[in-house]
């Protein structure tokens, strides 16, 4: 590397990547919610939603601050020592405008390699000769020995009118420029959802009551692991789901008409544990998974005129506790055992009679979702619609793996029951399933 790039590559490095590295960490951290508090404001949300996905959290804080200080690059520290705005002697409030000088007098260039003959035809000799002596005087006020920011504002506007005059049909366009910002922006948001974070919309009651009908939710790619793009390799293999994550997935037994539908459901078995479903309750190498009873339940699934009634469980899953609904009239026997083969996990939907889940597909064989079928963890809710096409605004900033609630509707003796069940919750040693035997 030489030297005199050292300093700027420095600056670059703690500016840019470190300083916006390390505030987003500290946000994260001081955004951490205190022992026993609960989200209750939108701000509390927030706070839970950092806490429980810091790492897509993070990438947003640390963009956020490199734009801020991008935005700010003239002013920081040392900014006129290596370079920044092009000499150490421009003040702060005209470095930019000097970049902009610098690469007109590039761009000029460029056009003019480019555009020599067209040019030469379409402009005249006067006033080439004209934008010639106004494009040296810019040169020279960057070049003086001591600085004149007076003589170079003028010879900056004098040098830039006479260049959009006289070439600007070869110029970049405006909306040429604008073209190319929205490709730019579109890219980026490619590669978001690629990589980082996708929009997802639930389409039915299969998760009810923890996602309800038209709710619009954020999935992290990054949970498992990002996959290499166009294909369903991930670059970190060993991320695989726990027990009780939400996900998101492609559906691992398609219909021919429709081959790439995606579902969420909770994942509830992992490779090499012997599941059974008695009465929706799951058991997972003969353990059963420990629930509290909340009270009955009265709900409306898609419209208001279709309301139905269930039984309103907590269940309790490795460190997550969730509401599972089982609907009066449904199927009450006994699924299984079945066997969680190396590389899938087998999922359930919180409405457990009402799910079309693992152990309905492969014409009623059951299967599991395949580690490569795996989209990512569910976020939160983003958005919601109710019944009436209205939005639905206590269920905005809703974090789906977070504790459990019911919509703002539901009786608060409901409330209560949810309340008294996590706060008898036995321990995460007790609420783990036990390793299968080899």
């Amino acid at each position: 590397m030489q030297p005199q790039k050292l300093p700027r590559t420095l600056f670059w490095a703690v500016w840019f990547v470190l300083v916006p590295l390390a505030l987003a960490a500290l946000t994260v951290w001081a955004l951490k919610p205190g022992a026993g508090e609960v989200a209750t404001s939108g701000f509390g949300k927030l706070r839970f939603i950092v806490q429980d996905q810091p790492v897509p959290s993070g990438i947003v804080l640390f963009t956020l601050y490199e734009m801020l200080l991008y935005h700010f690059r003239y002013y920081l520290p040392f900014a006129a020592n290596v370079g920044l705005g092009g000499r150490a002697d421009v003040p702060p409030e005209l470095r930019r405008g000097y970049e902009q000088a610098a690469h007109l007098l590039d761009e000029v260039e460029r056009l003019r390699d480019r555009n020599a003959k067209a040019i030469e035809r379409n402009v005249p000799r006067s006033a080439r000769d004209k934008l010639d002596e106004s494009l040296e005087a810019l040169k020279a006020t960057m070049d003086e020995k001591e600085f004149d920011p007076e003589a170079f504002e003028a010879a900056h506007e004098s040098a830039s009118k006479l260049v959009e005059r006289h070439l600007g049909r070869w110029r970049k366009g405006e909306l040429r420029e604008y073209a190319e910002s929205i490709g730019v922006a579109v890219g980026v948001a490619l590669l978001l959802r690629a990589f980082v974070v996708e929009a997802f919309k639930i389409p039915s009651g299969s998760m009810l009551p923890t996602l309800q009908i038209q709710d619009h939710i954020f999935v992290n790619k990054f949970s498992y692991g990002p996959t290499v793009p166009f294909t369903k390799n991930r670059v970190l293999s060993r991320l695989p789901p726990k027990y009780g994550d939400v996900m998101v997935f492609e559906f691992p037994d398609p219909n021919p008409q429709n081959p790439r539908q995606d579902f969420i459901k909770r994942a509830i078995a992992l490779p090499g544990d012997t599941l059974s479903v008695e009465a929706g309750h799951p058991i997972i190498n003969g353990w059963r998974v420990p629930n509290c009873f909340v009270g009955a339940y009265e709900f409306h699934e898609g419209d208001e005129t279709n309301t139905k009634r269930g039984d309103l469980f907590v269940e309790f899953l490795g460190e997550y506790s969730y509401l599972t609904l089982f609907e009066d009239d449904r199927f009450d026997g006994r699924q299984g055992p079945y066997q969680v083969e190396p590389g899938e996990v087998w999922v359930l939907g919180d409405n457990r009679n009402n799910s079309s889940d693992s152990r309905a597909w492969f014409g009623g064989r059951g299967g599991g979702v395949p580690f490569a079928n795996i989209k990512g963890r569910a976020l939160f809710v983003w958005m919601s619609f109710g019944a009436d096409g209205g939005i639905t605004w206590d269920r905005l900033l809703v974090n789906v793996m977070g504790q459990p609630r019911l919509p703002k509707e539901a009786p608060q003796a409901l409330v209560a029951g949810i309340h008294k069940c996590l706060a008898s919750r036995p321990p995460v040693s007790e609420t783990t399933p036990p390793r299968p035997k080899n």
